[in-house]
């Protein structure tokens, strides 16, 4: 936690306008918020420019939340103000941008049934603030890091943007989905009951949720991100039945082309372009990514995709402390 005698950072909260979110399918905001943490003495140093990381919130998040006080655990500016203090990291300029959707998140790709945030985050974002603040503007001087959803998008970003992005950090991010999203499935599809639009307007509606309704919107906003499908009623395509909860091996098919597991193959002199590939997970993770990151890791190393992979003895919740990890590995591979 930061202390009197430390210096301290400074955050700014934006609003950005984006031209690429505006008129999105699900009438989402396109003025969002975006936090701007600038390292102590950012102000007082005024030639100096310094490297971007760009920090991405897992599913039902947004940037904001990454400042939420906690008495017990550093939020990220608090946790960036100690590491640069006793010289854990280089002085950063950390991004918190928001990709938040009426169903929960976009996964930080581009979906007809969700909008564009692929491009929101590595077009729009990356170029204004490298217009507006004092970055230096090269992809080895700019990293993703992120976890849970947040990692998958970090990977997204390090295999489909190796161009801007040269170093990537993913904390339990989605991989190999047989693992992580096949086991939620009855859960979703009870708490549904056949109709995806009246469960999203009660999820809004009711604060209080049953407990199956996370793995519920789990799988619809999944869904709206992996099969998106214009011509259905609700914009996407479920990878099961909803009168009998068989999986629908089309569907399924699809969700499959977007996991980290079987893109590598097709991106991997992207992967070997990057100066840092970082996976890690904890080994009891309840969504089963630790598994997941071990079956990417084991593709990466047939590919020769050189990556750091470590473990840790925890699950999937309340594991911001791993951004220490992140941060320390992105500072010492830095240009």
């Amino acid at each position: 936690m930061t202390t009197d005698k430390q210096k301290q950072g400074t955050v700014e909260i934006l609003k950005h306008e984006s031209e690429i979110l505006k008129g999105n399918p699900l009438g989402d905001e396109n003025i969002r918020d975006l936090i701007i943490y600038l390292p102590p003495n950012y102000e007082a140093e005024t030639e100096k420019r310094f490297p971007v990381v760009y920090c991405l919130t897992g599913f039902t998040g947004r940037g904001k939340m990454l400042l939420n006080d906690n008495a017990f655990t550093p939020n990220l500016a608090q946790r960036l103000d100690s590491l640069i203090n006793d010289g854990s990291i280089k002085p950063l300029i950390v991004v918190m941008p928001d990709c938040f959707t009426y169903y929960g998140g976009s996964q930080y790709i581009n979906s007809s049934a969700t909008g564009n945030y692929e491009d929101y985050l590595t077009e729009e974002i990356v170029s204004f603030v490298d217009e507006n603040f004092r970055t230096i503007n090269d992809k080895n001087s700019r990293a993703v890091m992120g976890k849970s959803s947040g990692g998958y998008g970090a990977l997204i970003c390090g295999l489909r943007h190796a161009d801007k992005f040269g170093l990537v950090c993913s904390t339990s991010g989605d991989a190999y989905f047989e693992l992580c999203y096949l086991p939620d499935i009855p859960k979703a599809f009870r708490a549904i009951r056949g109709n995806p639009q009246a469960f999203m307007e009660k999820f809004w509606r009711e604060e209080k949720k049953g407990k199956d309704d996370f793995p519920a919107l789990n799988l619809i906003g999944m869904s709206a991100c992996y099969s998106p499908n214009e011509n259905s009623e609700v914009g996407f395509d479920l990878p099961f039945d909803l009168e009998t909860g068989e999986i629908q091996a089309d569907v399924w098919k699809r969700w499959l082309e977007n996991d980290p597991v079987r893109l590598v193959e097709n991106h991997a002199a992207d992967l070997k372009s990057l100066k840092l590939l970082y996976i890690d997970a904890g080994t009891r993770d309840e969504f089963a990514l630790d598994l997941g990151a071990r079956i990417l890791c084991k593709k990466l190393k047939d590919l020769g995709v050189p990556f750091i992979h470590e473990e840790f003895d925890d699950g999937h919740m309340q594991i911001s402390y791993r951004y220490n990890r992140s941060l320390e590995l992105i500072s010492q591979n830095l240009d």
